[in-house]
C-alpha cells in the first residue's frame, strides 16, 4: 500500500510538472503571439497616418524625378551630348551640377527613404485582402521593391555628400569579384535571367494595365483616367525592355567571361544606340522614360496608400 501511495504522490508530481512545463509553453506562445499582434498594429498605424502618406506620396513625385533625368541623359546619347553616364547614378550627378542640386538630392533621399519604409510596411502587413499564393507573391514583390528603393535612396545621399563613384563601375567590379568565384559563371547567368525576367514582368505589367489596381481610378477625371493608363503603359514597357536588355548583358558577360559588359542601365542604352535604327529606339526609350516620370506624378496623387 505505501509503495502504491507513494508510486502516486510521484505519478501527481509529475503531471503537475508537465502541466506547469505546457502552461509556460503556452504562455510564452501567447506573449510571442501578442507581441507580433502589437507590430502588425504598430505598422498599420504607421501605414495610415497622413504624415506619412504625404512622405510617401512625395517620394513618388521623386521617384519620377530620377527617371526624367535618365531619359534625358538618354537623349543626351542620342543626340550625341557626350553624357558619361545615363543610370541613376549619372542622373543624380547631373542633379548636383546643378544649382541647388545637393539640397534637392537630400529631398530625393527622404522621400525616397519614404517609399522604401512604405514598402516595407507594405511586405510586412499589406496586401490583406489577397489570400494564399497570390498575398505571399505580392508581399515578396513590395520587398523587392524596397530593396530597388533603398539602394536609389542610398546613392542620392551619397552623391548628396559628394561621393562620385559610379553605379556602373561598381556593378562592373562586383560582377568580376562574382566571377572570379567558383561557379561564378552560373550565379551571373542566374542575376541575368532574373533581371530579365524582371524586365519582362514590367513589360507585361504595362501591357495589361494591371497597374490600374494600384490607383483609384474612380477619383478620377475621364481625361486623366486615359492618360494615366496611357503614360502607365508606355512607362513600363520602355522600362522592361531597358531592364531586359541588362538582364541579356549579365548573361553575355558570363557566358564570355568580360565583366565589362555587365555595366547595369548605362551599357543597355548604349548598346541601344549602337545598334541599327538606335538613335530612334533609344529615342522611343527616353520617351518612355519620361513617360513613366509623368505617370509618377499621376501615382503622387492617385496611388492607394
Amino acid at each position: 500500500m505505501a509503495d502504491r501511495s507513494t508510486a502516486a504522490r510521484q505519478g501527481t508530481a509529475r503531471g503537475e510538472r508537465s502541466s506547469s512545463a505546457a502552461g509556460a509553453v503556452q504562455r510564452g506562445g501567447d506573449a510571442v503571439k501578442g507581441a507580433a499582434g502589437e507590430a502588425r498594429d504598430a505598422a498599420r498605424s504607421t501605414e495610415q497616418s497622413r504624415t506619412f502618406q504625404l512622405a510617401t506620396r512625395a517620394g513618388l513625385i521623386c521617384y519620377g524625378l530620377v527617371h526624367a533625368l535618365v531619359a534625358w541623359l538618354a537623349l543626351a546619347i542620342v543626340f550625341g551630348h557626350g553624357a558619361r553616364e545615363s543610370d541613376q547614378s549619372g542622373a543624380f550627378q547631373l542633379l548636383a551640377r546643378q544649382p541647388g542640386g545637393r539640397a534637392l538630392l537630400w529631398v530625393m533621399v527622404v522621400g525616397l527613404a519614404a517609399m522604401t519604409l512604405w514598402q516595407v510596411l507594405t511586405a510586412l502587413v499589406g496586401y490583406r485582402e489577397e489570400q494564399g499564393a497570390r498575398k505571399v507573391a505580392e508581399r515578396l514583390g513590395s520587398a523587392a521593391r524596397a530593396v530597388a528603393y533603398g539602394f536609389l535612396a542610398v546613392s542620392a545621399g551619397h552623391t548628396a555628400v559628394g561621393g562620385a563613384s559610379s553605379s556602373a563601375d561598381k556593378q562592373s567590379s562586383a560582377t568580376a569579384g562574382v566571377l572570379g568565384m567558383t561557379g561564378g559563371r552560373a550565379l551571373v547567368t542566374l542575376a541575368g535571367l532574373v533581371v530579365f525576367g524582371v524586365g519582362v514582368g514590367l513589360a507585361a505589367y504595362g501591357a495589361t494595365r494591371k497597374f490600374r489596381e494600384r490607383l483609384t481610378m474612380e477619383r478620377m477625371s475621364r481625361t486623366t483616367r486615359r492618360a494615366a493608363v496611357a503614360l502607365g503603359a508606355v512607362g513600363y514597357l520602355a522600362k522592361g525592355v531597358a531592364y531586359a536588355i541588362v538582364g541579356v548583358l549579365l548573361v553575355v558577360a558570363a557566358v564570355r567571361f568580360d565583366p565589362q559588359r555587365a555595366r547595369g542601365l548605362d551599357a543597355a542604352l548604349r548598346t541601344v544606340a549602337g545598334t541599327p535604327y538606335g538613335g530612334v529606339l533609344l529615342g522611343l526609350i527616353a520617351l518612355g522614360f519620361a513617360a513613366f516620370a509623368a505617370y509618377c506624378v499621376v501615382q503622387a496623387r492617385y496611388r492607394k496608400v
